[in-house]
């Protein structure tokens, strides 16, 4: 799937990507400022999560209560090494059933099962294309 958005378009964006993901494990590929934390508000927003959402990029990870189900925001931009996300738990956070939506998710892979992901593509300032790639499961 690919859409090319406008931000004002973005909870639009975000229904029809719940609508076409195959699993709750989403990883989220692009530049810094491409709009990932925006984009995962809005997922937020149509999962029932009505609690402020906030990038988690210094606590690393925020777990929301949501009306369909729980969601954890990982934003992995200062993990340096894998090891790093034994230390957090991260494995911990897998097991429970909720969304995990996870930025910068390069050492991430390895602990998944499996996973799609999505990448944003700066086209302008105001404009992003969007890529939901397909299932991977690594087991």
């Amino acid at each position: 799937m690919e859409i090319t958005y406008n931000l004002s378009e973005i909870d639009a964006v975000a229904e029809q990507l719940l609508n076409h993901a195959q699993s709750k494990v989403i990883l989220f590929d692009a530049p810094m400022g491409a709009g990932k934390t925006t984009l995962i508000k809005a997922l937020c927003k149509q999962l029932g999560v009505i609690d402020a959402i906030t990038s988690p990029t210094f606590s690393l990870v925020n777990e929301y209560k949501g009306v369909q189900t729980d969601v954890m925001h990982f934003d992995l931009y200062r993990i340096e090494h894998s090891e790093q996300l034994y230390d957090i738990g991260f494995e911990d956070y897998l097991i429970k059933n909720a969304f995990q939506l996870i930025e910068w998710p390069e050492f991430s892979k390895p602990f998944l099962s499996e996973y799609q992901e999505v990448s944003i593509e700066i086209i302008d300032s105001n404009t992003r294309k969007l890529s939901l790639k397909p299932l991977q499961n690594t087991q």
